[in-house]
């Protein structure tokens, strides 16, 4: 389960609508409730924060957000969309990781989940990650 206060507005989530489980966009939120609005492409739904579960951050998500991936001669990978910059120790180890935009640096020292990333992210940026941000 996610905690209410950690969602925003874009995050990618999946949202459980009795076990038809779908990857969507947050659109909406009512604070009074504690409900989120999920876009999964096919319809929006509010959904109870019980329903939604987050997305693993890996690799796959990141090609889909549009960063570009340098893997490095010494194993550590490189990840980057215009300023923003991801270095993973080793190949496909998203436990502990450095995140940093310009002159902020952040370092991760357990996993996260993307919704957890786009926070980091618009945090930083002031920007919301999608894979419609700038490249």
């Amino acid at each position: 389960m996610i905690k209410f206060h950690e969602i925003k507005v874009g995050d990618y989530l999946i949202a459980d609508n009795d076990g038809d489980k779908k990857q969507g966009e947050v659109t909406d939120l009512n604070h009074n409730e504690k409900q989120v609005c999920v876009n999964t492409g096919v319809q929006e739904f509010w959904y109870e924060t019980e329903q939604l579960s987050p997305i693993p951050l890996d690799d796959e998500q990141l090609i889909r957000l549009k960063f570009h991936k340098q893997e490095n001669e010494d194993g550590t990978v490189k990840y980057m969309k215009g300023a923003f910059r991801m270095m993973l120790s080793k190949k496909n180890d998203f436990n502990v990781f450095e995140i940093w935009y310009r002159d902020e640096k952040r370092h991760i020292v357990h996993p996260i989940s993307l919704h957890q990333l786009q926070n980091h992210f618009y945090e930083m940026t002031k920007v919301h990650l999608n894979d419609e941000s700038f490249d």
